[in-house]
């Protein structure tokens, strides 16, 4: 019988209004996503969380209050387990969920698996495309805290695995049928941006997002008109695909079916 910890990671989100201003301020005071010294990006981290506070707690506000990431986060974890009970029912399986930017905190996560004392640890980012400022700054952040047993293993990225484009086939042909399967549609893939400068430094996340979306509408070929979009500017620097593309900005003749 073998012990294994399964850790999954992810961006983490405020569970609540007061929680939306440390949780800005963790994000932006990681040097992945700002690469300052870290005397300019801690008083930048506190200046954008600050004045994000109010915007960022109204959108949070639509969804209860807080992010539900932990709880979906939670449903997974518990999903994977019985899964893995089921198909290793001689190995004693426990799966931990480290969040980057809130609670569950990765050094938290890190010292409850050392207590758990794994003969084997697999690190899965529950993001499908790498980038340095997600899965990258997960797993170097496990690197610097985890200091258990077991050997270790990482499950990096699957942009085009069966299991990412089937579900999202699906949910895309259920949201079309509903709506009467209208024509004139344009399909429209929304991720989340990156400054250029970082696309540019050799991160693979823009290439791994157009194959995820080429894959998708691949399977959708009804849906011919498509296009891959960016959310989530900050500042002055520009998304990985160059000048962003915005859902409202876009194509107001035409009716888009967001995935």
């Amino acid at each position: 019988m073998s012990k294994i910890a399964v850790v999954l990671f992810n961006l983490g989100g405020p569970d609540g209004p007061k929680a939306v201003r440390p949780f800005l301020y963790n994000l932006f005071k990681d040097p992945a996503i700002i690469g300052a010294p870290a005397f300019v990006r801690y008083p930048l981290a506190a200046l954008i969380s600050t004045t994000r506070e109010k915007s960022a707690q109204a959108n949070y506000a639509r969804m209860g209050g807080g992010s539900p990431i932990l709880p979906e986060t939670k449903a997974q974890a518990d999903a994977l387990k019985a899964s893995l009970a089921a198909q290793r029912p001689d190995d004693e399986v426990e799966i931990f969920i480290a969040m980057r930017y809130w609670k569950p905190f990765t050094a938290e996560t890190a010292a409850a698996v050392a207590r758990f004392g794994p003969d084997e640890v697999v690190l899965l980012p529950l993001y499908p495309h790498f980038s340095t400022t997600t899965s990258g700054s997960s797993l170097q952040a496990w690197a610097e805290t985890y200091k258990g047993s077991g050997r270790s293993r990482t499950i990096c990225c699957y942009p085009v695995s069966e299991g990412v484009i089937t579900a999202h086939v699906n949910r895309i042909r259920d949201t079309w049928d509903k709506a009467g399967r209208p024509s004139h549609i344009r399909l429209l893939f929304s991720a989340h941006g990156l400054p250029e400068k970082i696309i540019e430094g050799g991160d693979p996340y823009q290439v791994q997002i157009q194959a995820t979306a080429a894959a998708i509408a691949a399977r959708v070929p009804e849906l011919s008109d498509w296009r891959v979009s960016y959310q989530s500017r900050v500042g002055p620097l520009s998304n990985g695909s160059g000048p962003p593309q915005t859902l409202r900005s876009a194509w107001p003749e035409t009716k888009v079916l967001v995935c």
